[in-house]
């Protein structure tokens, strides 16, 4: 009995210990599936990142390496470490590219803008904080257009920089290609006035684009009018050429009236009335454009010769005479100037090829009083409206009709 009873004894003895090793076998194996995990804690410390240790990595934009549009910047950036150099060269001139390191020295970006039809080499040089260094290169070449149009402005600005312009002055763009992807380029425009005034722009043909606002400038206004469109696609192999900016004043507000009924022309000075005159405007052949007009050119002497607009000798329209003060209010003929020949006609009938007749004196009292932008209102002239394109015949169109001649719209 007292050996069977030592046996059951130690059969529970070593079921306890087996019990006991599994469990510490358990739990053992426990922690070796812990320290397996590449994310682990230690101690309850800060996780381990699997990129710790990690070479620091260099990578240069644009990844394509030709056919480059020049606006698009260079960029290069480092990864686990800091950028220490770049050197952007232009391999024909051997010029640098002047470019700009971000705060934490993680990115460099040109802020030079690359020419057409060149190739750049990049050579940059990055480090992590233990010194290890890194060197990366790259080539880029710049797509070479078949055409570059430039943004020609009207009125030139030279012409106006001492004078400003009239009230109802339109900004044109005349470039000197086609422009195809008009909503493209048309993007890139911009008229900031001050103070703030509505406007718009208007394609009257492939090359010209016109802005002006819902109503005549106000007196004062400064215009800031810019084209970024170097390196924009305007379609068929043409790009811009290159960006502008300039700046316009518009001088006090000088508009005349002139009636075909009354046979006279009051002129406003700031909405005020300074003065009236007798005229004789386009006889009933040749009538005076309807509507607003707005000064183009001034010249003390001028040959007026209606072959500029296609009628020619010949034509029993035909005409050539030397005139003075004369300011050209559109484009196929119509002037505001002196005619001594008309006096006796001027307040009582019309009987021009279509321009306004005046007298001496006052002919050059107007000449001396207006200049480019200001705004000639014709009304009962037995004429048709003038057209959007003769010129300057912008207000002809409503504003919601101006409106629908953007391409964004």
């Amino acid at each position: 009995m007292f050996l069977n009873n030592s046996l059951r004894f130690s059969g529970r003895a070593r079921s306890g210990l087996l019990t006991g090793m599994l469990v510490t076998v358990l739990a053992l194996s426990a922690c070796s599936s812990d320290n397996s995990d590449n994310n682990s804690t230690t101690g309850g410390g800060t996780p381990v990142s699997s990129e710790a240790g990690a070479a620091v990595k260099v990578s240069i934009e644009p990844a394509q390496t030709t056919n480059v549009n020049p606006r698009t910047p260079i960029v290069v950036k480092a990864a686990n470490g800091t950028i220490t150099d770049v050197t952007v060269t232009n391999t024909a001139k051997g010029t640098k590219v002047k470019g700009t390191l971000s705060p934490d020295k993680t990115t460099w970006t040109s802020s030079d803008v690359l020419g057409y039809g060149a190739k750049y080499s990049i050579d940059a040089h990055a480090a992590d904080d233990k010194g290890k260094t890194v060197e990366e290169q790259s080539t880029v070449s710049t797509l070479s257009p078949a055409k570059q149009a430039n943004p020609n402005m009207i009125p030139a600005p030279a012409a106006v920089a001492q004078s400003g312009v009239g009230v109802g002055q339109p900004i044109v763009f005349q470039f000197t290609y086609a422009v195809k992807n008009k909503a493209d380029v048309e993007k890139q425009l911009s008229v900031t006035s001050n103070p703030p005034q509505q406007g718009s722009w208007y394609w009257i043909d492939d090359k010209n684009v016109h802005y002006r606002p819902k109503t005549y400038w106000q007196p004062g206004t400064t215009l800031t009018v810019s084209a970024k469109i170097y390196g924009v696609d305007f379609g068929n192999g043409v790009f811009g050429a290159e960006d502008r900016t300039e700046t316009y004043h518009v001088h006090d507000s000088w508009i005349a009236k002139a009636d075909g009924n009354t046979e006279q022309m009051q002129i406003f000075h700031n909405g005020q009335l300074v003065k009236t005159m007798p005229i004789s405007m386009g006889k009933d052949a040749t009538p005076t454009h309807l509507g607003a007009h707005v000064i183009s050119d001034k010249q003390k002497d001028y040959t007026m010769d209606s072959c500029t607009y296609g009628v020619c000798k010949g034509d029993p329209n035909w005409y050539r005479s030397e005139e003075h003060w004369a300011l050209r209010m559109s484009n196929d003929g119509e002037f505001v100037h002196e005619n001594p020949n008309s006096v006796g006609a001027q307040g009582n009938s019309n009987v021009s090829h279509g321009c306004i007749n005046l007298n001496a004196d006052n002919a050059q009292w107007f000449f001396n009083n207006f200049g480019l932008g200001d705004v000639v209102e014709v009304s009962n002239s037995g004429g048709k409206q003038l057209p959007v394109w003769d010129l300057y015949g912008d207000w002809a169109l409503s504003w919601d009709a101006w409106q629908k001649g953007s391409a964004l719209n």
